[in-house]
Parts: C-alpha cells; sequence; structure tokens
C-alpha cells in the first residue's frame, strides 16, 4: 500500500464529511481506506475522564455518537435528514403540517441557515410521540446547550433529556457550535461580542428556536434554556438578554453572564470566580423580568470554581430587585438515590413562600461532586451518574414557571 499517495486520497474523501459533522460517513471511509471491519469504540470511562474547559484550546478528537455498543436507543440508528427541502404531510388526524416539520418520536438533525451569514448550519431536534396526538396542545421546548468537545448527540445521551422530555411531551431543541466559531466546540460566552441581544452566537441561538417554532406548535409561554459549562455560560446570557422568549434558565457548572470578556479572563473567572461586574443587560422589553433560575454546580469542581454559581444566584437576584436579605430563603439537605450528598435552597420575594411558581432561584451545590451533569448517563461525556438527576428536576423547575404575560 502506498501511504503517500492513499493518505491524501483519504483524506481529500474524508476532510468535507468531518466538517460537515457527517463523522459517521467519515468513519466508514476510514475503515474502507485501511481495509479494517471493524470500528474501536471508547468506553465509558474513557469518556468521562477529564472535564470540557469551557474555553477555547488546542481541539482534541471526538467522539462519533452514532450506532456504537452500549449507545441509547433514542440516539443510535437516528436517521440524518435535510429537513430544507419541501415535503408536504399530515398528521394522524390528517391536519397539515409544515413541509420541514420533523415526524413526531424521532431525533433528527436539521438543516439551518444562520442569520448573517454565521457558521452554525444545523441543529438537532426531539420531537415527543405525543406531539402526534391531534389533541396535542402546544408543547414545551427546552433549548439544551452542550459545553466544550461535546456535541448534540453526546449531550443528549449525557443528559438522557430526551426521556424526560417525553413525559411532559416537550420539544428538545441541541444547536450544534461550528468548529470554525470555536475550535473546541464552546459557546463564546466569554467575548463580548457574543454577549448582546441582537448580536452574534445569542442572535442565532435565538433564530434556532424561532425556526423550530415555525416547524411545530411551541406554547411561547414555556421555552426554557439549560446548559453545561460553556453552554450554562451562554444560557445565563440569553435568560439576561432574551426574558421575552426563555421563561426559566437552567445552568449547570457555568458561570454568571458577563463574567469574562476575553480568554484570560475567562480563564481567571474559571479558577476563582469572576472579577469583573456583570456588564450591562440590553434594555428590559416592558413588563419583563428576568426568567427564574435554577443552578446546579459540584463544590469538587476543578474546572469552573463553585464559587461561579454563588455569584450567579447573587447576580440573578439583585437583578431582579432583591438585595440580600431581602429574600425568603429555604435551606434543604438529602442525597441522591445512589449516595451523593447534596444542599437545595430555594429563594422566592420576601412576601412569599419558597416552592412552585414562587421560587425565583433554586440552587443545588452537589457535595464532592466535580464538573459533571448530575444524574447523568455514563454513555455520554462529562456526567455524573451519582448525583440527583438534573434533567428531571431542571424540567420539573421549568414547567412550575411559564413566563408571564
Amino acid at each position: 500500500m502506498d501511504w503517500n499517495i492513499d493518505l491524501k486520497q483519504m483524506l481529500a474523501t474524508t476532510a468535507p464529511l468531518i466538517q460537515r459533522g457527517e463523522l459517521m460517513q467519515a468513519t466508514q471511509a476510514i475503515q474502507r481506506a485501511l481495509g479494517a471491519r471493524t470500528a474501536s469504540w471508547p468506553t465509558a470511562s474513557a469518556a468521562a475522564a477529564g472535564a470540557a474547559d469551557p474555553v477555547a484550546s488546542p481541539a482534541r478528537a471526538q467522539r462519533a455518537w452514532h450506532a456504537g455498543p452500549g449507545h441509547a436507543a433514542d440516539v443510535q440508528d437516528v436517521e440524518v435528514v435535510d429537513r430544507a427541502g419541501p415535503r408536504a404531510r399530515a398528521d394522524a388526524a390528517g391536519v397539515a403540517q409544515p413541509a420541514d416539520a420533523p415526524p413526531p418520536g424521532s431525533f433528527e438533525r436539521i438543516a439551518f441557515s444562520a442569520p448573517g451569514g454565521a457558521p452554525q448550519d444545523h441543529y438537532w431536534l426531539y420531537v415527543p410521540p405525543g406531539a402526534a396526538s391531534a389533541a396535542a396542545q402546544p408543547m414545551p421546548l427546552v433549548l439544551m446547550l452542550h459545553g466544550c468537545t461535546q456535541n448534540p448527540q453526546d449531550f443528549a445521551t449525557g443528559t438522557a433529556m430526551n426521556g424526560v422530555a417525553q413525559t411532559a411531551n416537550a420539544l428538545v431543541l441541541y444547536p450544534a457550535q461550528a468548529q470554525q466559531a470555536n475550535p473546541k466546540g464552546c459557546w463564546n460566552w466569554f467575548r463580548p461580542e457574543d454577549q448582546l441581544r441582537g448580536a452574534g452566537e445569542p442572535a442565532t441561538l435565538v433564530a434556532m428556536v424561532r425556526d423550530v417554532m415555525r416547524r411545530h406548535p411551541v406554547d411561547e409561554r414555556r421555552v426554557y434554556v439549560a446548559g453545561l459549562s460553556a453552554g450554562g455560560a451562554m444560557a445565563a446570557l440569553l435568560g439576561r438578554e432574551y426574558p421575552d422568549v426563555f421563561a426559566a434558565v437552567g445552568v449547570h457548572s457555568g458561570l454568571q453572564p458577563g463574567a469574562a470578556r476575553n480568554v484570560m479572563g475567562a480563564l481567571s473567572a474559571m479558577k476563582s470566580g469572576a472579577k469583573l461586574p456583570p456588564a450591562p443587560a440590553a434594555p428590559m422589553p416592558a413588563g419583563q423580568a428576568l426568567p427564574a433560575l435554577i443552578v446546579f454546580h459540584g463544590d469538587a469542581d476543578r474546572t469552573v470554581a463553585a464559587r461561579n454559581a454563588e455569584q450567579l444566584v447573587q447576580v440573578t437576584l439583585a437583578a431582579r430587585g432583591h438585595a440580600p436579605g431581602e429574600t425568603a430563603r429555604e435551606v434543604q439537605s438529602g442525597q441522591s438515590a445512589a449516595g451523593q450528598r447534596y444542599t437545595r435552597t430555594l429563594y422566592a420575594a420576601a412576601d412569599s413562600q419558597p416552592g412552585g411558581s414562587s421560587t425565583l432561584v433554586e440552587q443545588w451545590m452537589l457535595h464532592g461532586a466535580g464538573h459533571a451533569w448530575a444524574g447523568g448517563d455514563a454513555r455520554g461525556s462529562h456526567t455524573d451518574p451519582r448525583g440527583v438527576n438534573a434533567s428531571q428536576e431542571m424540567l420539573r423547575f421549568f414547567l412550575e414557571h411559564p413566563r408571564r404575560r
């Protein structure tokens, strides 16, 4: 075998596939070129090793999250469909649906044209089986933002949010960060041009939300955003900048909005908390308040210090007009089924009782936990199956907090 010639041919064949995110096809092309019959699959322990640093650094090889042994049924064998083409169809009741709406009970890759020529060109969308019901009401929508080195399929596997969302008949949108935008797949929460309403990545992500709302009946009062690490920091930014879109925000192992404005500031904030005061938010639309917030963070997190969770809580309460001591606070302690201890703190306005829709902020401090999604599936990266089920608790909190009209 002439390695110089064949390697060049192999790279010429596979590079475009990798750039488009078609990792299964690229793997198959490499296998054909090398004469291999089987692929090796990383173990769950290998996937969990190390933490996703929420700032760009030299890119590492990412896993191909397709039909490999041991992967969840709602992710493996997914048909990747470009929904840009006009394919009209009717639902179970014969009612016409948008031509490009993915079918109920699916998890598919959706082609997307980002505003302003932004490089993000697709997202993945979970549509619950209940969407097929003739009596189906407008559905909740959860925007899920992955962390660095992750991708939508990996994040869906690790968080198991699709299974949780099925019980609530909720849509789940997983944007894919483009490698051109960040070589490590991080959302650029630390760049000033990506921190404000109507610009950069926040505008692109909200455009994806609007795209899903065009394709499916979405309850505009029940649109939510959650994220891990860099995705959590971007989720916090979206909540601050778009309170007219998002009813509640979930931040797992993230940082407060505007915690940094460059890479060095981001690394400093991750290590010991934000040094800068939060950047001013866009003017609040009339009659709007900041979304409710639920926060998860491990107190043994060595990638993003737990101080960032405390800062996020205090900044959110202050932005809602509640100084320290001006809220009713309820503290609960417990442990997960696997024995991981936690402290759960509920904050409500001083004239109300914490719990349900009156809770402004709900904070979970996970004792002994590192930089990983609590209660996640070990088949996904950066998960801690020992913890409380963060996906379940987030969705419960979200549904308790519809956006006020």
